[in-house]
């Protein structure tokens, strides 16, 4: 093979068609929704846009969905499937270690896979964060890849980068997070008054934490731009990008907002079942790499 495989768990929340043209390797989560007493089962391999509307919807209507994390024995087959088709270097990224046992998971059923098959090395991933963050990790990934980098350089340069990645994350409010246990009771109570939006970024050490209280959507926005402009987006391989719980609406009026500051129109794009079963519907979040660390 050719360069190297570039892997993830469907957390990275990139779109079907552009992990087939860039041929990355997926390893998908399952949610249960629970609606009227009855489960539904469901995989994390969205093809249609339709299908996260769909999903949200259900939401919406009082449905409440389950995720369980990715095991190992997941992790395992997933990587020796990979190194029995002849897979020599292997870049694969995780879901945040402060959200889930997810990346050390990985991390073991790698270790014990490159024991069985030698001539394969496994690099794994800690994004440190969820969704857009982790899939923009995997896309530097990508571009390091076509420029025609080895999976060791490109691990040397990516395993960094999370720390260098911007977020405002504006829920509609706290009641899923609190109640995946993703945030405390306590923050939770920053969404319970009336038009209150929570503003969340991660921590260095991939958890959540509630940074800002805003009153409505427009002032959580005016916030992100405050914090870009401390915060600069760095100018080389620039990257921005925007993603939505079915608030498509709000999250091109912040796109304008930052294509008009900024020059530079980002990705919108609408989030997975997996996280988004644990941010719920009407949230909007930008994130941006900067060439200043992580401050929250």
């Amino acid at each position: 093979m050719e360069g190297f495989i570039i892997s993830s768990d469907s957390t990275c929340d990139l779109y079907a068609d552009y992990v087939k043209e860039n041929d990355i390797r997926i390893v998908s989560l399952r949610y249960t929704v629970e609606k009227d007493g009855a489960l539904q089962e469901g995989v994390d391999s969205f093809t249609e846009y339709s299908q996260y509307v769909d999903f949200y919807k259900q939401l919406r209507e009082g449905a409440f969905s389950r995720t369980s994390m990715l095991n190992y024995e997941s992790h395992f087959e997933h990587f020796q499937a990979l190194a029995e088709a002849g897979a020599k270097n292997v870049l694969h990224f995780s879901l945040s270690s402060g959200l889930s046992p997810t990346a050390n998971v990985a991390k073991e059923a790698a270790a014990d896979v490159m024991k069985q098959y030698p001539d394969c090395r496994i690099f794994a991933v800690d994004s440190y964060a969820a969704t857009i963050g982790q899939g923009a990790l995997v896309k530097a990934a990508v571009r390091m890849r076509a420029e025609g980098k080895s999976a060791e350089e490109t691990y040397a340069e990516v395993k960094g980068m999370p720390f260098h990645i911007q977020y405002v994350i504006v829920a509609n409010d706290l009641y899923y997070l609190k109640r995946g246990g993703r945030v405390s009771a306590v923050a939770a109570a920053a969404g319970s008054l009336l038009k209150i939006k929570p503003v969340l970024s991660f921590t260095d050490e991939g958890k959540l934490t509630v940074v800002e209280k805003c009153k409505g959507m427009k002032k959580a926005f005016a916030y992100a731009l405050e914090k870009m402009e401390k915060i600069n987006p760095q100018e080389e391989n620039r990257m921005i990008w925007i993603v939505h719980t079915d608030a498509e609406k709000e999250a091109e009026v912040l796109a304008e907002m930052i294509e008009k500051r900024w020059n530079f129109r980002p990705d919108v794009t609408i989030m997975g079942p997996v996280i988004g079963s644990h941010v719920g519907p009407g949230a909007v979040a930008v994130i941006w790499k900067t060439e200043e660390l992580r401050r929250d």
